[in-house]
């Protein structure tokens, strides 16, 4: 059964809690898997999409970071962006790859469009992390089933 606003109400939660708004996806996902109306497949799908591109969102930011580093409306402070291209300097591109893990995950991401990443290798990386995460979340809640 496809219900396009609840698709559309996921990949939009996804997207906003990808980006440096508070927002939780997980407990969306998780209350529509155990609907059992909709397809698992196509849920972690939707919100994986949706999160890589929330995650987008953050990583145009840090392509114009320089301009607005020091604005009082900056959602990163100087030193917490710092530490974060710390961490991308250290561990590079791979470092996408856990880019899901809340509030590290944001300035991991503004950090890449910091240090020029590449948009195609940031989003193969973000979505493979996301994708990964929201596999995990559903596999463990299907289990409780």
């Amino acid at each position: 059964m496809l219900d396009f606003t609840t698709y559309i109400g996921l990949f939009s939660a996804a997207f906003i809690a990808a980006t440096i708004f508070p927002m939780q996806s997980e407990a969306i996902l998780v209350g529509l898997i155990l609907s059992n109306r909709f397809s698992v497949v196509l849920l972690v799908l939707v919100a994986s999409v949706g999160n890589t591109m929330g995650a987008a969102v953050n990583w145009l930011l840090g392509r114009g970071v320089e301009r607005y580093r020091d604005s009082r409306w900056f959602p990163l402070k100087r030193d917490k962006l710092e530490r974060a291209q710390r961490w991308y300097h250290r561990y590079g591109k791979w470092s996408l790859l856990v880019s899901w893990i809340p509030v590290v995950g944001d300035a991991v991401t503004v950090a890449a469009g910091v240090m020029r990443e590449p948009l195609p290798t940031f989003l193969v990386l973000v979505f493979i992390g996301k994708a990964l995460r929201y596999t995990v979340l559903a596999a463990a809640t299907l289990s409780m089933i």
